[in-house]
Parts: structure tokens; sequence; C-alpha cells
């Protein structure tokens, strides 16, 4: 295998080599909460960039539970057309297009002034940040019947607007993550304890997705291969739930790893293990593909076309890359034409390790607002400055979120 050969996936439908635009979170929502003219001129830029998959940052299963206040929802028909608009514009290069669907869970800041729903009352450890997030409610069996629907809900209503497929997103610290994990997740009840009972909330969401949709519309999951807390999701846990999600329809399992708490995603790990400098998840793919019955996608660091090779030549079906693509969008079709282009940010060494991961999504933040103006991006930007406009353009998208509250309230 090599990057620039199809994949097909277990739907019967093809991809058209192996290198996704994995999902970074843009919060360029319109005062609608629906996609905005910038987010639409960025994913046409990412459309021509010759990636063979793009996926699309968080798009909210429920209005009232956000990864960020500039988030995209998903959730009704009302804003339907400018999500078909956004669904060409992915596809118009030949990619498949999925959205990337997902709910908060705790991760959900708390001036943005809603109900915290997660498995346990569990409040998230940032040190002195915490204070921004709220201790969530525990889960209630109703609750969680109403998110299992949510998440089907918004799968049907993506192949309505014409996206190819829906990625679960079960990683990253979110809800679905936090049920997975023993040190988020002490209920006593069918949702907690047992690894089968920590993953029966996924599976349920799986298999409620899968049955809304049709057989050639394409369900992907993304799943920790750990969290990298001692205590946490372990990659013996990971391997189990890949096991699980065969047979239940799932066409592909991207790998990552990490949390808000421990952003392994950005190479950072709190449980004494060093990842990889680049490709940070490739072991962990590399074993758990020899469980999966369906393809594997990992994405962490890659940003060089010889690791990206090495990758797939290895067994691991695809490659997801991101802040490499916030850089330079062109990517795919740059290696395809045998230029030898690795983008990179240049590293943030700051003391405090919560700050400095939030510095770096400012920067990578900071150049996709760069390419939605039809702008260059600047990879070596002061990442202070990158902060400080994000932390204000983070105000006001807070503002405007809490308008659109108002809004759908009265």
């Amino acid at each position: 295998m090599n990057v620039f050969d199809a994949l097909l996936l277990p739907n019967g439908s093809t991809i058209k080599n192996r290198i996704a635009k994995a999902a970074m979170e843009e919060n360029m929502a319109d005062a609608d909460q629906a996609p905005s003219e910038e987010l639409m001129r960025l994913y046409q830029a990412w459309a021509d960039g010759g990636a063979g998959l793009i996926i699309t940052g968080n798009v909210m299963v429920d209005g009232r539970a956000m990864t960020g206040p500039g988030g995209v929802v998903l959730e009704d028909e009302r804003q339907l057309d400018k999500f078909k608009r956004w669904a060409q514009i992915g596809r118009s290069a030949g990619a498949q297009f999925w959205l990337q669907i997902n709910h908060p869970g705790r991760q959900m800041q708390a001036n943005l002034g809603q109900q915290t729903w997660a498995p346990s009352a569990i409040p998230l450890d940032l040190g002195k940040m915490s204070k921004r997030f709220a201790t969530p409610h525990a889960m209630t069996p109703d609750v969680i019947e109403e998110v299992i629907q949510r998440f089907a809900r918004s799968a049907r209503l993506g192949e309505q607007a014409g996206f190819t497929g829906v990625e679960i997103h079960a990683a990253h610290g979110y809800l679905l993550s936090q049920f997975l994990s023993p040190l988020t997740n002490q209920r006593t009840d069918e949702w907690g304890g047992s690894l089968e009972n920590r993953a029966r909330l996924l599976l349920e969401v799986v298999k409620a997705v899968r049955a809304a949709v049709s057989p050639g519309f394409a369900l992907a999951v993304k799943l920790n291969s750990a969290d990298f807390q001692r205590g946490g999701f372990t990659a013996d846990d990971a391997r189990k739930v890949v096991e699980r999600l065969g047979g239940l329809g799932v066409d592909l399992v991207e790998l990552s790893g990490g949390s808000y708490e421990v952003p392994a995603m950005q190479g950072e790990a709190r449980d004494g293990r060093t990842l990889a400098r680049e490709a940070y998840f490739v072991e962990f793919a590399r074993d758990i593909r020899t469980v999966a019955q369906m393809p594997i996608m990992v994405t962490g660091g890659i940003r060089r076309f010889p690791v990206a090779e090495d990758v797939v030549r290895s067994g691991v079906d695809m490659v997801g890359i991101g802040t490499a693509l916030a850089i330079d969008p062109y990517l795919p079709r740059d290696w395809l034409q045998g230029k030898d282009s690795a983008p990179q940010l240049p590293p943030i060494t700051w003391k405090n390790k919560a700050i400095a991961a939030l510095a770096n999504m400012a920067v990578v933040k900071f150049q996709l607002r760069k390419l939605s103006r039809d702008k260059t991006p600047d990879p070596h930007v002061s990442p202070l400055r990158a902060l400080i406009l994000q932390q204000l353009e983070a105000a006001c998208r807070t503002r405007q979120y809490r308008r659109w509250v108002e809004r759908r309230s009265i």
C-alpha cells in the first residue's frame, strides 16, 4: 500500500487516497450556529488540496452542549440549506466529506450558561483553570437515551444534507470518552463499572446511527488509543472496544489520544509514557489493527510524506493530518507532485503546560482564520498574540452564542 492508493470501505464506497483532513475545532459558526461563509471558504481550500477524506470539526448534536461558543449545531432542519452548501463544497474535488458529531459532556465552559452533563459528577482537573468548567450533573437514564437519539438525528440530517458519512467522536475527553474512562465514569448502574458497561453508550450510539442512515453512508468512530492518565482508559481497553465495534457496521476507526486534562493529541502525556515526535499513536494503531474488522486511521503530529508512507506501509489504512493542513491546505497535492513539504509550528515551551496547550490551539486557529479569509497562514505568529486574539474572539463568540440561546427560548 502507499499513500495515494484508494481505500475501499466496508460499506462499498471508496476514498481516493489514504490522506484525511482530520477534525480541528474551528469555532466559525454564524449567528445561527450554522456553517458560516468563513467556514465555507476554509473547506474550499481543503477540498482543493487533494485529501481523499475531509472530516469536519465538531458538529454538536445538542445546541445546549457545546465544545466551544462558535461551534456548529445540527439538531433539526432549520439551517439544513447551509449544511447542503457546505457538503457540496467539501465534495467538490472528489473527497468523501464526513461530519464529526459530538457532545462535550463536562468539557463545556461554564460561561456558556448551560447545564453540564457527564457520566458522574466529577469536575475537570485543570489546576487554576478548573473554575472555567462547572461540576457536571450525573446523567439520568432519560438524558442518556436523549443523547443517543440526538446522535442518530444529527447523522440522519447529515446524510440528508449530502455528506457522505459521519464520525462519532468518542475521544479527547468528550462525553462518550468520559463514559469509557473509569476516571470519569464511576457509575454503579449498567452504564458504569466493567468495560462492557462503560462502552455501552458508545455501542448504543453506533447502533442508533447505523439504523438511522442508509447502508452506503459511512459511519466512523474516533477513539482514544489511551487516556495517558494512570487509572484511565488503556490501550488494552481500546483493543477490546474496537473488537466490540466489529459487526456493527462501522466503516473506519480513527485513533488519537488524550483529553483537556492531558492533551496527548498535542504530543503530551501524563502517565510517564513518551509519545513519538511525529505520528504519536502509530504503535497503538498497529497493535489495534490486528483485531480490527474495519480500516484503521491514525492521527497526531503527521506532517512529512515519508512518515505518512511508513504509517500506511506498516498496515495502518489511513493517516489523519490536522495542524499541517492548517498551515498548508494543499499538502496532499504537493506530495503527489513530489514536493518535499513538511509544514510545522514552532514548539511552545512555556512552563505552564495548560496555558501552553491553549496557546498551541490558538496558534492553529490563527492559521484557520487566515485561510477562512483567503489569506496566507503565518506559522511563526507569536503564541501570545494568537492566544490573546483567540480569547477576544471566544468572548465575542460567547456573547453571540448566548444571544442565540435567548432567541431560541422566546
